[in-house]
């Protein structure tokens, strides 16, 4: 019991290095906080205010909202209570019999704060209501009528494109945990895979990469997070591509590569990591959106392949085997990308295969873990 429990201990300590290592986490979100911020700049939020309600989270949405109805029926409260008041209508002032009120039974300031609030919610229970008597009464009723409604129609659009918004399309697509490295027609190859779990189709899809790592120029400056582009293909190319079914994209390693002067046993002591976007657009509601994940030197599994996952049955329908998704197999593969035109090359075998762990929709059966 006492190995098992430092056992996960061990394994959720190495995920947390990993996460505070990343730029972008597995999840697509960038780890990267805003320090000395001037206030002009924070005052910038406050002018594009659509926008950042939009972003801001749900727990403040839900504050705000409610804070923006009670405090504009406590303002408009006042202000019917101001107008009684100028008019002698409340209680302490002792109105004579014959006397014209602006707002029958408004007797202080809870009976205004109520009609206020009936008033914009356009309840209106009854007991209380303007007479013909008080023109400033008639302007403030129609002002906060059109106040509540401006309300209510911001609310709704808030609430609306937050639920909407093309952030959580990008849930239901999923990339693999873990990216091999393996000999594909005769060229190394870096290959990953990712899996639209909808049958509805990302249009226009476009797949490219980022290698972000430190380097030094010739000139002796430091540069953080330097990216080098890197292209991934499927068999019919980069762009547009048929995202119905899982793919599998490739990198090819060659002499343009970042990956080229790497080998099987340098790879896991580099200090890099591969940013992979999707961008693409949703066809059931035509907003366009971008997957991101990334992956670091331990997370490339060198001398190994992705198992098939497509199949074609008798009766003449495709069928996608998910349990298929993360699972890999050792393959022949050359050390280093030099060494496929090398006659005295090296290669990496094996006999044993491994699960790719971290497809979280599938549950594989007797998994194996693996030691990187």
């Amino acid at each position: 019991m006492m190995c098992y429990l430092r056992q996960m201990l061990r394994n959720y300590r190495a995920k947390r290095r990993l996460c505070q290592k990343r730029f972008v986490t597995k999840d697509g979100h960038c780890n990267i906080e805003y320090g000395n911020v001037r206030y002009s700049n924070f005052f910038a939020y406050v002018l594009d205010f659509w926008t950042t309600f939009v972003e801001i989270r749900w727990r403040f949405v839900f504050v705000f909202f409610v804070a923006s109805f009670t405090l504009s029926w406590f303002i408009f409260g006042l202000l019917w209570y101001w107008i009684a008041r100028n008019n002698g209508d409340l209680a302490w002032q002792n109105p004579s019999a014959n006397h014209k009120v602006c707002v029958r039974n408004l007797f202080g300031l809870t009976t205004a704060f109520l009609f206020s609030m009936e008033t914009q919610t356009t309840v209106g229970f009854g007991g209380r209501d303007i007479t013909p008597y008080c023109p400033s009464a008639i302007v403030l009723i129609v002002i906060q009528i059109l106040v509540g409604a401006i309300i209510n129609c911001f609310w709704c659009g808030v609430v609306m494109t937050k639920i909407s918004l093309p952030k959580k399309r990008v849930k239901t697509i999923a990339f693999s945990q873990m990216a091999v490295i393996c000999p594909n027609r005769g060229v190394l190859c870096l290959q990953i895979r990712v899996a639209n779990l909808r049958k509805s189709l990302m249009i226009g899809s476009q797949i490219y990469g980022k290698l972000l790592r430190t380097t030094v120029t010739p000139e002796g400056q430091t540069i953080i997070l330097n990216h080098v582009n890197v292209d991934f293909f499927v068999d019919v190319g980069k762009d547009n591509l048929f995202f119905v079914c899982p793919l599998t994209l490739y990198h090819v390693i060659d002499k343009a590569s970042p990956f080229f002067e790497m080998s099987m046993e340098s790879l896991n002591q580099q200090e890099f990591e591969l940013v992979v976007f999707l961008d693409g657009t949703a066809e059931s509601t035509s907003s366009s959106c971008q997957v991101r994940t990334s992956y670091l030197p331990q997370e490339i599994m060198w001398g190994y392949k992705f198992l098939p996952i497509i199949s074609c049955r008798k009766e003449g329908r495709y069928h996608v085997d998910f349990s298929n998704f993360a699972r890999v197999e050792p393959t022949v593969t050359a050390s280093s990308a030099r060494c496929i035109n090398d006659d005295n090359h090296h290669y990496h075998c094996s006999t044993n295969g491994f699960d790719n762990h971290g497809f979280v929709v599938i549950d594989i059966d007797n998994p194996i873990n693996i030691k990187m």
